[in-house]
């Protein structure tokens, strides 16, 4: 077996073995650069640091396609929960693969063949170089390799317990809704729980701490792309859902009882498109800072005034009908209602009612299941635990 040999420009030239070193150097430099700002530097990705967000991308639609071959939600959510892990793991091969190609490079004027340098690169970034074949060792590229690659693993190290701090704070919010919203949430559900179990009074403190959650979750999810891929622990609930029924529940509030609405549920409104608008925006895509409050929106007026029929019926306060409360409410969603459909149908969330519509579903959308009111000495049926759900299979085509 023959190895590819390169030689040097006799000619006066520029001498291509040094021509190689200047790349590899070149590639080396600006991977360790990326790597810094993605693990080190808490920034938006821009430039070359998007290259972890493509691999991402490509991770994700990996899992998607494997997701069709469940006939369940709960089986896709399945499928899909390793995506995260599996980005991460993908993004450490591709530095490996990258800082090879890079080292080997650089090894070239002492190999003097771009076989020998991949493989004594590759053993120096594993081994500290252990093994050196084709030409004389050079020791010095081999200690560099080795220990950059150290000092790489030992960032994604301590990269993780950041990640994981985030996804569980995160988390805990959005498991809290669950009692006060049902699963999966939805803002007409939230409003009509506080009616009938007599806690209305406690939505400000909820818009509140929802408000302060939000600036939190845009800071880590716009500075680490991965945690976006984190799916919730339990398939019904996700944190994308769960702050559009926060939203959704605060503009009919606004919409339908203007004089008694919480002014926290105006900074919580305002907090919460911020946060689908910026990391709409750090995955590439062309948001409208500024929308027409009297612009059209997907949700139709006859299932905004269902709904506000049955808020009505639980005897929540209102001041405004449902044709009154409507360009108000409108004016209040085309703010966020876009980039929220788009973020749930791109990652996938629980098909909640007013979500919008997914591409990788086959079921539509599911109303949360709310538990059955209980008395002493009463008797209720069993209820289920979660929403009762199964993607029909497809029509067999007639022969």
């Amino acid at each position: 077996m023959s190895h590819v040999a390169l030689g040097g420009d006799h000619s006066g030239g520029v001498d291509v073995n040094y021509l190689a070193f200047v790349v590899g150097l070149f590639i080396v430099v600006l991977m360790v650069i990326s790597v810094l700002f993605i693990l080190v530097l808490p920034r938006r990705p821009t430039g070359l640091q998007r290259l972890s967000v493509f691999v991402n991308r490509v991770v994700r639609l990996l899992f998607v396609a494997l997701s069709r071959l469940a006939k369940s939600y709960e089986g896709k959510d399945a499928i899909l929960a390793p995506t995260a892990p599996v980005a991460l793991l993908a993004q450490l091969l591709l530095w490996a693969a990258v800082l090879v190609a890079g080292f080997a490079l650089m090894l070239v004027p002492t190999t003097h063949s771009i076989v020998d340098g991949l493989i004594q690169a590759l053993t120096s970034l594993f081994t500290v170089g252990t093994i050196h074949v084709g030409g004389r060792a050079n020791v010095a590229i081999d200690i560099a390799a080795g220990a950059t690659w150290v000092v790489i693993v030992a960032l994604q190290i301590a990269y993780l317990p950041s990640l994981y701090s985030s996804f569980s704070r995160r988390e805990g919010l959005v498991t809290m809704l669950e009692s006060r919203s049902g699963s999966p949430a939805w803002g007409p559900e939230l409003l009509m729980r506080h009616q009938l179990v007599g806690i209305v009074d406690t939505l400000p403190d909820l818009y509140e701490n929802w408000e302060a959650w939000a600036a939190e979750v845009t800071e880590s999810h716009t500075t680490y792309p991965v945690l976006l891929y984190f799916r919730s622990p339990e398939p019904w609930l996700s944190w994308m859902i769960g702050l559009l029924a926060v939203l959704d529940a605060g503009a009919m509030q606004l919409a339908l009882a203007p004089a008694s609405a919480p002014s926290q549920a105006r900074l919580c409104l305002r907090m919460g498109f911020t946060l689908y608008n910026r990391i709409g925006a750090s995955q590439g895509w062309s948001i409208d800072p500024d929308p027409d409050p009297a612009g059209p929106i997907d949700l139709s007026f006859e299932e905004f005034a269902s709904a506000v029929e049955q808020l009505r019926s639980t005897g929540f306060a209102m001041e405004r009908t449902a044709e009154e409360a409507w360009p108000h409410f409108v004016g209040w969603r085309i703010n966020y209602e876009n980039t929220a459909y788009r973020m749930a149908d791109r990652f996938t969330a629980p098909p909640a009612p007013w979500s919008g519509t997914r591409r990788h579903l086959r079921a539509g959308t599911v109303e949360p299941h709310r538990p059955p009111h209980r008395a002493p000495g009463g008797k209720t049926q069993p209820s289920r635990i979660g929403p009762e759900v199964v993607i029909a299979p497809r029509p067999r085509r007639g022969r």
